[in-house]
């Protein structure tokens, strides 16, 4: 699929033990990258690191702290990877609004730390920046926002990730910057994904996990915000766009050294109402309850994506509307009650969604 842009490669995956890190990492692995994990501890216990063993499976596994630059560029320096997935982050807006300055030293620094230790180390050639589609100015429109809409951000984590992007840029300018390709040797690319579902992610606040959760327990699942509107999608359909820059920047660095959004088809966005009807019909069993809060803290209840910069340039698309990958979900988590070690099944999702470069 990806023309074995990755065989035998060193990749370095910052955030590898969290819930996309995780997926992208087993999907590197089926492509016979070397991966290198940089990460804190596993969230849980359950999460789909933790269930696909991976800490047996991958080149490296390293704990460490994104905010942490010289344990960070020790590794990089030990291992010298060629390719940086950046995906360590701190992920939840209700998370932000309780520690906002953890939140910026991680979302923020972090992302520096790594742009630092991409400008001291020349044997790094590809990046790739994960940030989030909050990152643009939410002003609730109807229409999706493009890569050129301005940055921006109500709460911390969106603020975060607007930072960011705008580091990102300034360090593309400045130090990596397409038109001097031939200097640095250097290309770097941010990408912006919707909300993500999908196996194994355990996270407090999260919709998808906190619905399992009631369910397993025999609760009524609580929504809080049940008109917000987000573009819904599996996880593996933007680590599919990830990994296509990654691709792509390998074969024209100057090219694709830009922004991407990675967003599912206009009809998968929908309401939290919606989507957990969808799970709960799918799943068998579950009740829905809205408590949502008249004061609670702000979320913007309107948000899409336009895809149209990866359809062209890159040509993709996602692949699997709501309904699959609500299913794919809910697949996951009732297969992890009865397997002790989901890896081979989370292979043959990624073979199911179309990830047949394996080694």
């Amino acid at each position: 699929m990806f023309n074995k842009s990755y065989a035998n490669k060193t990749v370095l995956v910052t955030g590898h033990t969290g819930f996309k890190g995780s997926w992208l990492s087993i999907w590197l692995n089926m492509m016979g990258a070397k991966v290198i994990g940089y990460s804190l501890d596993p969230y849980s216990d359950r999460g789909n690191f933790t269930a696909s063993h991976l800490n047996n499976r991958l080149f490296a596994d390293i704990r460490g702290d994104i905010r942490d630059f010289q344990k960070l560029n020790e590794v990089i320096r030990q291992y010298k990877p060629e390719i940086i997935f950046h995906l360590a982050a701190q992920a939840l807006v209700r998370t932000a609004y309780n520690n906002p300055k953890e939140t910026y030293e991680t979302n923020v620094i972090g992302s520096i730390n790594i742009l630092e230790a991409v400008r001291q180390n020349d044997f790094i050639k590809t990046v790739i920046m994960v940030t989030s589609d909050k990152c643009y100015e939410n002003i609730e429109q109807i229409w999706g926002y493009k890569e050129t809409d301005r940055m921006g951000g109500y709460d911390p984590y969106s603020a975060s990730k607007g930072c960011a992007e705008l580091a990102i840029s300034s360090y593309r300018d400045s130090y990596f910057n397409p038109k001097d390709y031939a200097i640095h040797k250097k290309a770097i690319a941010s990408v912006r994904a919707g909300n993500v579902i999908g196996g194994g992610d355990w996270s407090d606040h999260r919709l998808i996990p906190d619905c399992i959760k009631s369910i397993e327990i025999g609760r009524n699942i609580e929504i809080r915000n049940p008109i917000a509107t987000r573009p819904w999608e599996h996880v593996l359909e933007p680590l599919s766009g990830y990994l296509r820059v990654g691709q792509k920047l390998q074969e024209d660095p100057i090219k694709y050294a830009t922004s991407f959004n990675f967003g599912p088809h206009i009809s998968a966005n929908k309401t939290v109402f919606d989507v957990v009807t969808k799970l709960v019909e799918y799943y068998g069993k579950g009740k829905v309850v809205d408590v949502s809060i008249p004061n609670a803290v702000h979320e913007n209840i309107l948000l899409n994506l336009d895809v149209t910069k990866s359809y062209v340039m890159l040509d993709w698309e996602a692949k699997w509307g709501l309904q699959a990958a609500v299913e794919k979900t809910v697949d996951w988590y009732k297969e992890a009650l009865i397997c002790s070690d989901m890896y081979d099944f989370c292979v043959k999702q990624i073979i199911e969604h179309g990830g047949k470069g394996i080694q």
